[in-house]
């Protein structure tokens, strides 16, 4: 386990993970402000490229699970994000829609940015969510954030929800 909450349960995603993986990521409705649906193929690639974070970074997205019945619920993590202005940590989250609006994603994004605040302490964490993206946006506003940038990341826009750690000093 890397991190648990008052609910749910992280923890690094294993090449066993991909059947729920792929499922979710298949969902037209999880997949629809990304380019496209991913097939079982593409989602274990996903995993593996968690996998190959968390031995570079220490973080990438994590499994979530619900505590009392370990069912899977989505991924929640930290992202170290290159962006035209400087490397960022992302607070990154993705649920599967069977589990929306039951507050695991503010649940468990609030436990991943403590963590990157406590552990990590960097001046900020951010995350990147497609303008048209209001269900993600009211999770970041959710974590404390607020919409500071628009940039273009993996050929599409995307603004830059951002929160600063408590005590730091302001960006210049």
């Amino acid at each position: 386990m890397v991190l648990t909450s008052a609910r749910l349960a992280l923890r690094e995603l294993v090449l066993a993970d991909v059947y729920f993986v792929a499922e979710m990521l298949a969902d037209p409705a999880v997949m629809r402000y990304y380019p496209r649906p991913l097939t079982q193929v593409e989602a274990q690639a996903w995993i593996e490229r968690q996998r190959a974070r968390y031995a570079r970074d220490g973080h990438g997205l994590w499994l979530v699970s619900d505590q009392e019945t370990g069912r899977p619920i989505g991924q929640v993590g930290l992202l170290r994000q290159e962006l035209p202005t400087g490397a960022d940590w992302e607070v990154g989250y993705l649920l599967h829609a069977a589990h929306w609006h039951k507050g695991y994603a503010t649940e468990a994004a609030l436990t991943v940015r403590d963590y990157a605040f406590r552990v990590l302490a960097p001046a900020r964490v951010i995350s990147l969510i497609r303008p048209e993206n209001t269900p993600s946006q009211r999770v970041a506003r959710r974590l404390g954030m607020e919409a500071t940038d628009r940039v273009r990341f993996a050929g599409l826009e995307h603004l830059v929800f951002a929160l600063g750690r408590p005590g730091a000093a302001p960006a210049i």
